[in-house]
């Protein structure tokens, strides 16, 4: 059965693993080649969990990492599913969690989607989430930001 509870330090190597793989599969081909070398290791993502941990709900199954989503304020900023547990519910139920997180302070919860990730775009269709149109999103790097293409998701929380 799939559980969530708050992400902890223990976790950082499993997110990042979930994370790594996930964003390749979605990214690749759907980013400026000036992104790449930031995002090339297993590493350089372990590096960027630590600062979202506070932020961060894991889905385990059988105490194992297979998913995590990370909110900040009333942005969706990261979900993210282990290729295995994909098509499970672990998707689903952090997308719920995530929802009613940012419900508790916004009526509004918005998320950035790389316009090429398909797959993405439309999981967040089928749950609900609507595509408001293109937007610019900065990817944050060590020393900056690189702007992506991508589409803007919104949902209404509340009335």
């Amino acid at each position: 059965m799939i559980a969530l509870r708050p992400a902890t330090p223990e976790d950082v190597d499993a997110i990042a693993e979930v994370w790594f793989h996930g964003w390749r599969d979605g990214h690749l081909g759907h980013v400026p080649e000036a992104l790449l070398p930031h995002r090339a290791s297993l590493e350089s993502f372990r590096q960027r969990v630590p600062e979202r941990i506070a932020l961060t709900t894991v889905a385990t199954l059988e105490s194992m990492v297979i998913g995590f989503v990370s909110v900040h304020a009333d942005e969706l900023e990261q979900l993210f599913v282990a290729a295995r547990a994909r098509g499970s519910a672990a998707a689903v139920a952090l997308i719920r969690h995530a929802e009613a997180q940012i419900a508790t302070a916004y009526e509004l919860a918005w998320l950035a989607v790389v316009a090429g990730n398909a797959r993405a775009r439309r999981f967040y269709a089928r749950e609900g989430w609507q595509d408001v149109g293109p937007c610019e999103y900065v990817s944050q790097v060590v020393g900056g930001g690189i702007p992506l293409y991508c589409h803007r998701y919104e949902r209404r929380l509340r009335p």
